[in-house]
């Protein structure tokens, strides 16, 4: 991907829209819209890394009721001609092809990799990614199988959007309570993930979300992790420019 020269590439992750409470998160939704209202003047490309809402599940025909702030942003983003990547994470996981059909927003569910002019990415939410967190691969699995996905399916929307939320706020598993605290570098499971991907081939930056935390942390001499943070305590975003990429709080010069 060629960035020109006053352009810059922006990334960000776990809004959690909806949560706890649709009028709740309102607040959190005009935020990140006015966010990507701002970026639209210089953005190259826009990534959103997984969670943007806490709970999402595409019918054939039907999908969650709200969101049309940031859905109608989206669409306006991508239609002025802002390139804009789309990856699931642990709470947008039942996502299908709503974002594609819709907003023209191509989908991931598995990290990818991008190269920014020289410089090389590995972009993903980050759920499920290297040693431990077995409990939520586990549950992962049965959630993705697509005879449990059949049968959920065939809850009524009204049934089937309230039990989702329900379950999306109170089961610590997917929710990302457990996420929420630095476990310090050698216990940090995408950290390893990181390291171990770097024994088969370089990258200048791993860019995940899922963790709820800001972090930068040097690998090696060549490579960083980045964290995203979320929209619910930091309010912290990614930029390329120039090569390379940092953070910055949104509201904070």
């Amino acid at each position: 991907m060629k960035v020109p020269q006053n352009k810059k590439i922006y990334f960000a992750s776990d809004q959690h829209l909806g949560a706890p409470t649709a009028e709740a998160s309102m607040p959190r939704e005009q935020r990140f819209v006015s966010w990507l209202d701002e970026i639209k003047t210089d953005a190259a490309a826009i990534f959103l890394l997984g969670d943007l809402f806490d709970f999402w599940f595409e019918y054939k025909t039907v999908v969650p009721k709200g969101f049309v702030r940031v859905l109608g942003k989206l669409a306006e983003l991508k239609d002025s001609g802002i390139p804009i990547y789309f990856f699931v994470g642990n709470h947008d996981l039942w996502m299908r092809d709503y974002f594609e059909k819709e907003l023209n927003i191509p989908v991931y569910h598995e990290p990818q990799e991008f190269v920014f002019n020289t410089t090389s990415l590995l972009i993903g939410h980050g759920d499920g990614l290297g040693p431990g967190d077995k409990g939520y691969k586990r549950m992962k699995k049965v959630f993705t199988f697509p005879f449990f996905k059949w049968l959920f399916r065939w809850l009524h929307p009204d049934i089937g959007v309230k039990l989702g939320q329900y379950f999306s706020v109170k089961n610590k598993l997917i929710s990302g309570d457990e996420d929420a605290a630095f476990l310090g570098e050698d216990n940090e499971w995408l950290v390893q993930y990181c390291k171990r991907k770097l024994e088969t081939k370089h990258y200048d930056f791993f860019i995940f979300g899922h963790r709820h935390l800001p972090l930068e942390i040097d690998l090696n001499k060549q490579s960083k992790y980045i964290n995203l943070g979320d929209w619910i305590q930091y309010f912290t975003y990614g930029v390329f420019e120039d090569g390379n990429i940092g953070l910055k709080e949104y509201g904070k010069p």
